[in-house]
């Protein structure tokens, strides 16, 4: 069976900026979603029952701090928002990156990651990550292919407690050497077109209360 989306990565230079204009564009405010102790806090916004939109930014409270690795997504140099990447839903992270590895594409190491909601529940989850990623940003595939995750066993998805309203109609691919990227996406049995365009690029087609919205 191909992977899913788990979420959608996207990235801002400010938290409270981003879920003003999204809650303009799209007729829903996302919901407070917590800090990661590397720098970073978000926001949630459920897409369908199984796959939510993560905006995420620099958490100024945790500025100055010793951070052990550049920021996640390019978030250092970031000076626009932008659908940095996605993440696919791997019922077994090794499984997936067993038969991916067999196919020729490595997706990474394993990390454990966790945090906590503002009312107090701790979400835990394990994801791969590419070691050209802990370095700088971005990794092969340019954030267009993505990167796995697996739900700890007593988190509950962050999908079922992130404000509603918003639907994920169309999740579209592009990149300037597509079948390179085809092929990535192919070993991570990810059954999505990718359409050459000039530069590296990911669009959700959304349906909202402001009516269909293109995020990219």
């Amino acid at each position: 069976m191909s992977l899913l989306p788990d979420h959608l990565v996207y990235a801002v230079p400010d938290l409270e900026q981003a879920v003003d204009t999204l809650t303009d564009r799209l007729g829903v405010r996302p919901s407070a979603g917590g800090k990661h102790p590397n720098g970073t806090h978000n926001a949630l916004l459920a897409l369908s029952n199984t796959c939510y939109l993560e905006i995420i930014a620099p958490d100024p409270t945790q500025a100055g701090q010793e951070l052990p690795q550049p920021l996640a997504f390019g978030l250092d140099h970031l000076q626009s928002p932008k659908l940095a990447t996605w993440a696919a839903l791997a019922p077994s992270l090794e499984e997936v990156a067993r038969a991916s590895q067999a196919a020729e594409y490595d997706p990474g190491i394993m990390v454990e990651g966790g945090r906590t909601r503002p009312d107090g529940v701790h979400l835990r989850w394990r994801s791969t990550k590419r070691p050209e990623s802990l370095e700088g940003w971005p990794p092969p595939g340019d954030g267009v292919v993505p990167f796995l995750i697996e739900w700890g066993a007593e988190t509950l998805h962050p999908a079922a407690s992130s404000a509603r309203g918003v639907r994920l109609l169309e999740l579209s691919l592009f990149h300037p050497r597509p079948a390179e990227v085809q092929r990535m996406l192919a070993a991570l049995n990810i059954d999505i077109l990718v359409t050459e365009e000039p530069a590296p690029a990911i669009r959700a087609r959304l349906e909202t209360p402001r009516g269909i919205v293109i995020l990219e």
